[in-house]
């Protein structure tokens, strides 16, 4: 019985272990890699039709995004995961592959007028219309067969509708084992979602540490701070631009709005237009709408069975085409515009802040975590000016950082999920999801707190009979910036052979030692001419 760590190891994306037992292969989560952790998003460390079952936390792409090209791949097993996640996966995993579709279309434009190879989408809309064929579904709290000696467990993880921990069950050869993957930890006093369910043992736990280095500021009202952002920006005349992720926090942001307006808080229009402009924000809408029995916490229960919509005010308008899309960017009213991609690094919020950002009577307004190397924690670290569509934009408009509402747990509710850990107590705790600065500092955090704890490297296996390491991963190194902030082609096409070394000298193992001398005598004199 052993875990082996293929995604999110020291990043924050990319989430995707893979637990082997009983001769049988099961993931949990397939996530695409994004921003500055991307390693080689098309090739997975592992054949994709070895894979037995692949548990899925919850929807969002950087745990589920890859699991088309694992179709495409051959795959052939079982997809698992809560009811409201497949409703989700089934409209974002389609969004994902037209992003693919368009991004490859783009380069090959590109390509044809510089010579350069073509290239092929990660997956097509074909392939991620598949996946539905793949999909059981569970309720929460409902034990689910895996296989021989192996069952699942979802509970709520409180991050995003239908997200769940995942409880795994395993017997192998009369020893039996309890792991327990946190998926992401939602923050606590969300709108609309419960609180993570707490769970009190196991004997192996795999937890997320996005917020491994620190806590949330204080928030006393989201509402009445929201509610100033656009009072103040529209008074002036400007744009507010909200970069939101389309599922979850897009629907937070209107359930907010609608209390704004309710309660008439913006005072230079208390009626002030707001735009989704985002086909798959509007089609996630709908299922936060439709059957939510057993997800939806108190408040938001209380409001369904009044009769309201929890999303409903006037002057809420939904775009669908690019023409609509572009023409907010044509009419002079101070609006707020909410538009994914959260990051920034994909979608229409591109549009809206290359004619927005540099106007200074505007607002962007950051809701999410912004990852290393996304356009977003660039802004937010300040940048004057930024590239987009080949322009040049400066940078004048407001940055905030909203950090009142993040779907995250913060270090102080991480570290009180993982104490409620007593029986049994585990016999190590595996950090992952973080950045390469925060991984290792939560692990010794944990450890404070008497775990047996670190957090491991991508490719790193497990034995999980025998509580050590078989195989010690390794840290592919990051795309690097360059003086601006960017990196270029060149250097990103060198990091990407290096990659594929990498890659290459792992698939060596066990080959003879003679091959191998040569191998890497080849390399060296390659290096030797190399630094001369």
């Amino acid at each position: 019985m052993k875990l082996c760590f293929y995604g999110a190891d020291q990043c924050v994306t990319g989430s995707c272990h893979c637990l082997e037992v009983n001769g049988k292969r099961i993931l949990v989560d397939c996530g695409l890699q994004q921003g500055r952790d991307e390693i080689s998003n098309g090739e997975f460390p592992f054949a994709a039709g070895e894979i037995d079952v692949v548990l899925v936390t919850h929807a969002h792409i950087d745990h589920s995004g890859r699991i088309p090209m694992l179709i495409k791949q051959g795959f052939q097993g079982r997809i698992v995961t809560t009811r409201l996640t497949a409703e989700l996966l089934d409209i974002m995993l389609l969004d994902s592959a037209h992003i693919q579709e368009s991004d490859a279309e783009w380069k090959n434009r590109k390509a044809e007028r510089s010579g350069a190879p073509r290239v092929e989408p990660l997956y097509t809309i074909e392939d991620a219309a598949r996946v539905r064929e793949f999909v059981d579904t569970c309720e929460y709290n409902e034990t689910v067969p895996l296989c021989e000696g192996v069952t699942a467990c979802f509970v709520d993880a409180g991050h995003l509708l239908g997200s769940a921990s995942i409880i795994v069950d395993a017997v192998e050869n009369g020893t039996a084992k309890r792991l327990v993957f946190s998926g992401d930890l939602g923050n606590i006093n969300q709108p609309i979602i419960r609180d993570p369910t707490p769970i009190e043992g196991a004997d192996y736990v795999v937890m997320e540490s996005t917020y491994g280095d620190r806590n949330h500021t204080e928030v006393w009202s989201y509402t009445d701070d929201l509610a100033k952002i656009i009072d103040e920006t529209i008074a002036r005349g400007g744009n507010v631009v909200i970069p939101s992720f389309a599922v979850g926090r897009t629907q937070e942001l209107l359930y907010f709005i609608r209390e704004i307006k309710d309660a008439k808080l913006v005072k230079s229009n208390p009626d002030f237009p707001v735009y989704i402009d985002s086909p798959l924000a509007k089609r996630a809408t709908t299922i936060f709408t439709g059957n939510l029995h057993g997800y939806l916490d108190e408040d938001a229960l209380e409001l369904v069975k009044d009769g309201t919509h929890m999303f409903n005010f006037t002057n809420l308008r939904m775009t669908e085409t690019s023409e609509e899309s572009k023409a907010l960017n044509m009419d002079p009213t101070p609006k707020v515009i909410i538009s994914a991609s959260g990051m920034c690094d994909a979608g229409r919020i591109r549009h809206h802040l290359k004619h927005n950002l540099w106007r200074p009577e505007c607002t962007v307004v950051f809701v999410g975590y912004q990852g290393e190397g996304t356009l977003g924690r660039s802004l937010l670290e300040g940048t004057e000016s930024v590239k987009l569509f080949g322009e040049e934009i400066a940078v004048h408009a407001k940055i905030v950082n909203f950090q009142g509402l993040s779907s995250h747990a913060d270090r102080d509710h991480l570290l009180a999920w993982i104490k409620g850990f007593q029986a049994p107590k585990p016999q190590h705790v595996f950090v992952v999801h973080g950045d390469r600065e925060v991984a290792p500092y939560f692990a010794q955090s944990v450890a404070a707190l008497g775990f047996q704890t670190h957090a491991p490297q991508y490719t790193e296996a497990y034995d999980l009979i025998a509580d050590k390491v078989l195989e010690v991963g390794y840290l592919p190194e990051r795309k690097a910036r360059t003086a601006a902030g960017k990196t270029s082609s060149a250097y990103e096409r060198l990091v990407a052979v290096g990659n594929l070394l990498m890659e290459s000298i792992k698939r060596s193992k066990g080959r003879d030692n003679k091959s191998l001398a040569r191998f890497a005598d080849q390399l060296r004199q390659l290096l030797e001419k190399w630094e001369s």
